[in-house]
């Protein structure tokens, strides 16, 4: 009989005692493969970490990270688990919310869908979920484009699936890069990481986990356009530019350039290959024009 597939999943967790209990279910009752769960909880009020290590206690695949520090965010949170935990043993590694629902064989399709198409990283489509009943499908899985990883995630991180190979050279970029520690998110950094070292990334359009939405939120499922107003902003504030800029030096991406103003505007007639929905392909048009034009706004 053939060993099933071993899974470390890295779950950030922050004051998530609301719903922590669901999602930790429905990760260590995943199907077809073996799953270990490595747990770091953000300094909490509201005793998700007592609950944690009451959980580490009652089940030998749960390992609860050392507690007391301050991340302030998920995406510092994220990177300390993947620098801190030991996945070499492991065929795969996992992200995972910490309020978030996945469907039993979550894992196991996704480690299918990249075996099938012989890649190294999967992200998916999720449902996104309120708690008022309202279900929405977001789909992520339009096509790739040639610079997509400057400008965007492959989607939520939650959904996301590493070989043990591709896990640890983002592992390795994150301990050479001190610099890395500080970027806005975890997704979008791992997503680049490896599409600009040429690993192949699938995105699947089958969605295999609800995505809740609430107002704790670091980052909802930008279904509104509200949502898209806001990342316009985003870019225009500037900050965008400084998280694309570290990734252009420290991935050493030759063929961009944000030195000028001109270099921007160039940049926006090539708005088809930054991002991957027709929409915001166009929304990064309109955002590059008015930042090459007037500059970040203050």
């Amino acid at each position: 009989m053939a060993e099933l597939p071993t899974v470390a999943v890295l779950l950030a967790a922050y004051n998530g005692i609301e719903w922590i209990e669901e999602q930790v279910n429905s990760i260590l009752e995943q199907s077809d493969v073996g799953v270990s769960l490595f747990i770091s909880v953000d300094l909490s009020s509201d005793g998700t970490y007592k609950w944690c290590k009451h959980l580490e206690d009652a089940n030998p695949n749960v390992i609860v990270l050392e507690y007391g520090e301050r991340f302030g965010g998920a995406a510092k949170n994220f990177f300390r688990l993947i620098k801190d935990v030991n996945f070499s043993a492991f065929d795969y590694v996992s992200f995972a919310d910490q309020d978030d629902i996945w469907c039993l064989d979550k894992l196991s399709h996704g480690i299918n869908k990249m075996e099938i198409a012989n890649a190294e990283a999967y992200s998916a489509s999720v449902i996104a979920f309120w708690d008022d009943g309202r279900e929405k499908l977001i789909d992520k899985s339009q096509p790739q484009r040639e610079l997509d990883y400057l400008f965007e995630a492959a989607g939520p991180g939650c959904t996301y699936i590493f070989t043990n190979k591709a896990a640890s050279l983002i592992k390795s970029y994150l301990n050479d890069f001190p610099e890395l520690n500080d970027f806005w998110l975890h997704d979008w950094l791992s997503y680049a990481t490896l599409r600009h070292n040429h690993y192949k990334w699938v995105i699947d359009s089958e969605p295999k986990m609800k995505y809740r939405q609430h107002n704790a939120n670091q980052v909802g499922a930008n279904t509104s356009l509200k949502g898209l107003i806001y990342r316009i902003k985003y870019i225009l504030s500037g900050q965008v530019f400084k998280s694309i800029a570290l990734l252009v030096n420290t991935l050493g991406i030759s063929s961009v350039k944000l030195s000028s103003r001109l270099d921007v505007l160039k940049l926006a007639f090539k708005a088809r290959q930054l991002r991957r929905r027709s929409v915001d392909q166009a929304l990064a048009f309109i955002a590059l024009i008015l930042y090459g034009i007037k500059g970040p706004e203050k």
